[in-house]
């Protein structure tokens, strides 16, 4: 099949948000049919292209010689873009009940459904180019979401969102223009695509713009404030955005800058390496110890996401094959287990009224599937084997202590510490939950707290039975991670 069906799956969601907003839906049912099928369809459109579409390269549209929109399926792109549609139709669902008496819902799905296209192409890019625009439009398309209460809070945390990220996009534009002047047209390339003469220390000073630019959506320290801030948006939009969309798409980025662009040989060794090998190390324990102290549900949560994602780019930036495996499997197995456990705070949000981790005390004998399926992720987020995050943080501290360096081998002391304050800002929720003190019991006998519906409940489950599987049976997927890592694929 022609790559220029890559276009296909891009454009679907763009067009199917547009019409949700011209044909203005007055019907939930109707709406809700409509957008489940945009994202049905787009996920089909996707499976189509792993199978049936090749490696060439399909270019779109040139702005001017050597800039060039272009499409290209490799094997980093066939990862993200699975994950991407996979959770994208199942959280869909989830929304649609926790959504129900919201208002604006023709404007939150239609943004909803265009981010679902942005990612896929930030997934399907073939050149940094690409990769920018569509990354910069994923934060246009992504604000109104974060914004959608239209309260006090909902806007500054969408102002301090876009200020962020956009200004992230200034930082990167200097490693953007380099790439593509010095890396035939910035072209993804195994081993990285910059040649020719060169001066070392530009190249290093605009790589440690770029890392610290793309990562800003991968809320790396000191571009990571917004992340918690912007927890206050519906979690829906939380859960794919915190998990899958925004920040997996920066850590993605960061990794296509370090392999494909720039290089692994290029950047082995020097100071710009190990500036971004301390930055990541210093992130995942400091916003771990944040996590701790904080009290919000969901906001912990997002520190922990925050911790999690500076992992990835502990793995990418030790520039060898293991850590690579260990980044992009982290990258796959972390949006596994935080969607679910996004959905499973909301869920109780969104059931009890409740937002404070104080409030959760006894209300496992009122939700337990939903603090089940959350106990797991913790598990899982923690390190305990049988679970798919065991599997990813096992291969991170290996490729650190495999590539003897002293930043990778400080890298694995970080992932142990971090590991241990996991276990204690996740699991004492769930013990909250389970197990309250007598006394602190806040959901007895006369509680009307129950369940969310199957709707809701549907994609939690869904996506800790896969944490489960993957944990049991990561054989295939990281042989393939690998292969990729090796540049097979």
């Amino acid at each position: 099949m022609n790559s220029l069906f890559l276009t296909v799956p891009v454009l679907l969601p763009l067009l199917g948000g547009l019409l949700i907003l011209l044909l203005k839906f007055q019907n939930d049912k109707n709406r809700m049919i409509f957008t489940e099928a945009v994202a049905v369809l787009t996920s089909l459109c996707v499976f189509i292209c792993i199978f049936s579409v090749g490696p060439e390269t399909a270019g779109v549209y040139s702005f001017t010689n050597g800039f060039e929109v272009a499409f290209r399926l490799d094997g980093a792109g066939k990862l993200f873009s699975v994950m991407v549609a996979v959770m994208w139709p199942l959280v869909l669902l989830y929304a649609f009940e926790y959504m129900a008496e919201e208002h604006r819902l023709n404007v939150f799905y239609a943004f909803y459904v265009m981010t679902y296209g942005i990612t896929l192409g930030v997934a399907f890019s073939a050149n940094i180019v690409t990769m920018y625009v569509f990354f910069e439009m994923l934060t246009l398309v992504t604000i109104p979401l974060v914004s959608h209460y239209g309260d006090h809070d909902s806007l500054f945390a969408g102002r301090k969102y876009a200020a962020y990220t956009i200004g992230g996009a200034s930082l990167s534009f200097m490693a953007v223009v380099l790439a593509t002047v010095y890396g035939g047209a910035g072209a993804f390339a195994y081993g990285g695509s910059i040649a020719g003469d060169y001066d070392p220390v530009l190249m290093q000073a605009a790589f440690i713009l770029g890392f610290f630019g793309l990562g800003a959506k991968a809320a790396v320290f000191p571009m990571h404030d917004w992340l918690p801030t912007a927890s206050v948006a519906p979690t829906p939009v939380t859960a794919l955005l915190h998990a899958v969309a925004v920040v997996n798409s920066g850590a993605f980025a960061v990794m296509r800058l370090a392999f494909y662009v720039f290089g692994a040989d290029m950047l082995y060794g020097t100071p710009a390496q190990i500036i971004c090998l301390v930055a990541a190390e210093f992130s995942l324990l400091f916003s771990a110890a944040k996590a701790i102290r904080e009290r919000h549900f969901k906001r912990r949560l997002a520190y922990s996401t925050m911790s999690n994602l500076s992992y990835m780019l502990f793995g990418f930036m030790l520039l060898t094959p293991a850590g690579f495996v260990g980044g992009l499997s982290h990258l796959l197995f972390h949006g596994i287990i935080k969607i679910a456990m996004f959905m499973a705070a909301g869920a109780f949000m969104h059931s009890t009224g409740n937002s404070y981790i104080y409030e959760v005390n006894g209300v496992g004998k009122r939700m337990p599937v939903t603090f089940i399926c959350y106990t797991a992720g913790a598990f899982s987020l923690t390190g305990i084997p049988l679970f798919c995050g065991f599997v990813s943080k096992w291969s991170l501290m290996t490729a650190g202590g495999e590539s003897g360096t002293p930043w990778g081998i400080a890298g694995v002391f970080c992932l142990i510490a971090s590991a241990f304050l996991c276990a204690v800002y996740t699991l004492s929720i769930s013990v909250r939950a389970f197990f309250p003190v007598r006394g602190k019991d806040r959901y007895g006998e006369d509680s009307d707290v129950k369940e969310v519906g199957i709707l809701m409940l549907t994609p939690i489950v869904t996506a800790t039975v896969v944490n489960i599987l993957f944990g049991l049976f990561s054989g295939g997927i990281m042989e393939f991670i690998g292969s990729i890592a090796a540049g097979i694929i």
